[in-house]
């Protein structure tokens, strides 16, 4: 009887234990479902760009991360990874949590690196485009020493002297260096590349008259050519750039067809959630289009973008690497 009693007793404790057990199990474990359905962002952002602080890529990467501060609600942190045309911080972006924190400002070198060097990653398969922020137009800029005032002029100096005169560029295989082979290719003029490490140190030799002429982006030198350092001769663009409406584009110059820009994207790894993506180029794109974010932009030279979605971002960067492609090509260019 009292052993019968005793089993009774321990039945009963193991089936309160049993359901105390359950209800700890429930408790317990709500902070982590809880914590797997908290929207997207919850927890700061790092925007990575491939270049060092004080350049347009940086300075347009920074804007963004304040704006898009505001509009998550979290922190976007910029973190400057610079070093060999972007490559490094494109392979560390490439290694990261396909989770939306980590992100990568580019600019057109993302897609004209694949076609100068052997690379550990492949822009398409590795990354996912989330956004465009804007095309950046370079321009013909000259020294004021030198006698040319147009497109024209600048080709009949260069076939006057073959092979003679040199121009600059802010690196081998930049956008400035294959927008000079492209002029030069549609207009049978020859010139001396001269790479310089930096958009500085090559605009400082191009306002001495040390080097004929230059294609930097109009972020970069539109400060010269205000202050008088520099004559501008023609835009990149296919249209007139907004900042600077007085200067005509080398295909109306005499150059027709010729268009090359440099650009701003932003991209993630491979595998980031869809939802994610969609949400951060919503805002992205909404960003863009405020007046106020516009102004910004175009204050540095830059043509706002906020019209395309991330397979139209795809589309337009696989579009450009094919076009940068055919120029190094054509024009036997080797990374130096």
């Amino acid at each position: 009887m009292l052993a019968e009693l005793r089993y009774k007793r321990v039945l009963r404790l193991a089936r309160l234990l049993a359901v105390a057990g359950v209800t700890a199990s429930a408790v317990f474990g709500a902070p982590s479902v809880h914590a797997e359905s908290t929207p997207y962002p919850n927890r700061p952002i790092k925007l990575v760009v491939g270049f060092p602080p004080g350049g347009s890529s940086d300075a347009t990467a920074r804007l963004l991360a304040a704006a898009l501060s505001v509009k998550l609600g979290q922190q976007v942190v910029v973190e400057n990874k610079a070093g060999a045309n972007s490559i490094i911080a494109t392979q560390y972006v490439r290694s990261q949590a396909a989770d939306g924190y980590t992100l990568l400002s580019v600019s057109s070198s993302f897609a004209i690196n694949p076609a100068l060097q052997k690379l550990n990653y492949n822009i398409y398969k590795d990354f996912t485009p989330v956004a465009l922020l804007g095309v950046i137009p370079l321009w013909l800029v000259t020294p004021n020493t030198v006698p040319v005032k147009s497109v024209q002029d600048l080709v009949s100096l260069a076939k006057a002297q073959p092979g003679k005169l040199p121009y600059a560029s802010y690196g081998p295989g930049s956008a400035g260096h294959l927008a000079s082979e492209l002029l030069l290719s549609m207009t049978g003029a020859r010139m001396v590349h001269v790479p310089y490490k930096g958009s500085g140190p090559a605009l400082v030799d191009v306002m001495s008259g040390q080097v004929t002429m230059m294609m930097p982006t109009v972020a970069s030198s539109i400060s010269l050519v205000r202050e008088g350092k520099l004559r501008a001769i023609a835009v990149s663009s296919k249209s007139r750039v907004a900042a600077v409406p007085d200067v005509p584009t080398i295909s109306e110059s005499g150059v027709p067809g010729f268009e090359l820009v440099a650009w701003e994207s932003i991209q993630a790894p491979a595998g980031t959630p869809t939802e994610i993506v969609a949400k951060l180029n919503t805002a992205i794109r909404e960003i863009i289009a405020t007046p106020t974010f516009r102004e910004k932009l175009i204050k540095l030279g830059i043509e706002p973008e906020s019209s395309k979605e991330p397979a139209e971002v795809a589309k337009f960067i696989r579009g450009e690497a094919e076009k940068f492609a055919k120029i190094v090509r054509e024009r036997d260019i080797k990374p130096e």
